[in-house]
């Protein structure tokens, strides 16, 4: 009989490879994970079963921080108009910390053979969703989620594509406008994104 798998261990190995694979993209083979962990191909195939299991499970790991992060971002915030919450989100989901999460399921996304998670394309839109309903439901705007959604995901493309933040933040800006009047500009740090109210 064999001895029994520890669950500590393998959150642990499982950890440092999300970690890794959030840095670096998804490896095709297992070495990178065996460096990244410092143990052998032999105990992660025990731990997990097989190189596909494994990256299911660092997939999930990643998704789990990845909906950790947006959707505290995407939430209420006492005192706080939406508008402004969802400019200060615009602005954290499009930088550097949330750069890692966009690459690794923009890459899923954009595959053809999604046998490592299926149905992930559809699911990845509409968990963001609830909390952007009830977010907009604040402000009474609740049946723009779809809408709001949908500019998000576009613009972060087109900064993917062509790498123009200021661009991209202009039209976030306006979107915003056309939900409430009084949203604040789009801000990073000392240079702030707005239009003249004529424009």
């Amino acid at each position: 009989m064999g001895r029994p798998k520890q669950p500590d261990i393998s959150e642990h190995l499982l950890d440092r490879c999300t970690d890794h694979a959030l840095e670096h993209g998804l490896p095709d083979r297992l070495q990178p994970f065996v460096d990244a962990t410092g143990t052998s191909a032999r105990m992660l195939l025990y731990h997990f079963g097989t190189r596909d299991e494994l990256l299911r499970a660092v997939l999930r790991r990643a998704r789990q921080r990845h909906l950790e992060y947006f959707a505290a971002l995407f939430s209420v915030v006492p005192g706080e108009s939406y508008a402004s919450t969802l400019a200060r989100a615009w602005v954290a989901m499009t930088g550097p910390r949330a750069q890692p999460f966009l690459r690794m399921f923009g890459q899923l996304t954009e595959q053809h053979d999604t046998s490592l998670w299926p149905g992930f394309r559809a699911k990845a839109t509409t968990d963001w969703l609830p909390p952007l309903e009830a977010g907009l439901a604040t402000i009474d705007r609740a049946e723009s989620a779809t809408l709001v959604l949908a500019v998000i995901r576009g613009l972060i493309l087109d900064i993917d594509a062509t790498a123009d933040v200021d661009r991209a933040d202009e039209a976030f800006g306006l979107l915003l406008k056309s939900l409430d009047p009084s949203a604040p500009p789009i801000s990073r740090g000392e240079r702030t994104v707005s239009r003249p109210a004529s424009a």
